[in-house]
């Protein structure tokens, strides 16, 4: 049971109603009659200190967001599974349209920390295979990388291979090659609130 006088979610909504909702009422309506119209889709991390709405200052109806453990794309694998990030991706792509999509990884990522220990996490059903999918790349990062830099090169590492297998689904990659869908790749600072982007030649530079 829910307390509704001292439940936290319910005195953040009526926060939400008297302070934002008289100036957001008509934006919703618009959103309700029209229908949902972002231009990015937006993949990131599920941890609680990365939201990608308040970090970029999104309005409603702006990004189509996706989030699970490490922000991670699996590749293309139409083989009858139950594929939750790969079907908000094809919604996105082909039934909204977006023009972009958004991959952030993050500092103090969990999950990443996980695929840099090679022991399981104990007593998890789920979480353990689906980090293991990001494992080679964060060991290639390792290898390549200094002791001071480890930490955010796996962080990095994990950006870089879900752009590459954003690529794998065909029609993500013809859209991309016709210019009308742009990926792009982040990385943003818990403690510093900075934001890095992926340039062409690979590397992470601030904003």
């Amino acid at each position: 049971m829910i307390d509704t006088a001292t439940d936290p979610l319910l005195a953040g909504y009526r926060r939400f109603r008297d302070r934002k909702w008289p100036e957001a009422r008509q934006a919703y309506e618009t959103l309700a009659q029209a229908g949902q119209t972002p231009h990015t889709l937006f993949l990131a991390c599920s941890d609680s200190r990365a939201d990608p709405a308040l970090i970029f200052d999104a309005a409603p109806g702006d990004l189509f967001v996706v989030r699970n453990v490490a922000n991670l794309v699996p590749p293309y694998a139409p083989d009858g599974g139950l594929h939750g990030v790969s079907a908000a991706l094809e919604f996105g792509v082909k039934a909204l349209k977006v023009s972009r999509i958004v991959v952030m990884g993050h500092a103090l990522c969990g999950g990443v920390q996980a695929m840099r220990s090679d022991s399981p996490p104990p007593g998890l059903d789920f979480v353990e295979a689906w980090i293991d999918q990001g494992r080679p790349a964060v060991r290639e990062a390792l290898h390549s990388c200094g002791h001071d830099h480890a930490v955010q090169a796996s962080e990095e590492a994990i950006v870089r291979l879900s752009i590459q297998n954003l690529r794998t689904f065909p029609w993500i990659a013809e859209r991309e090659a016709a210019g009308a869908l742009t990926l792009t790749g982040l990385h943003f600072g818990i403690a510093d609130g900075v934001l890095r982007v992926l340039g062409e030649d690979g590397v992470f530079q601030p904003v």
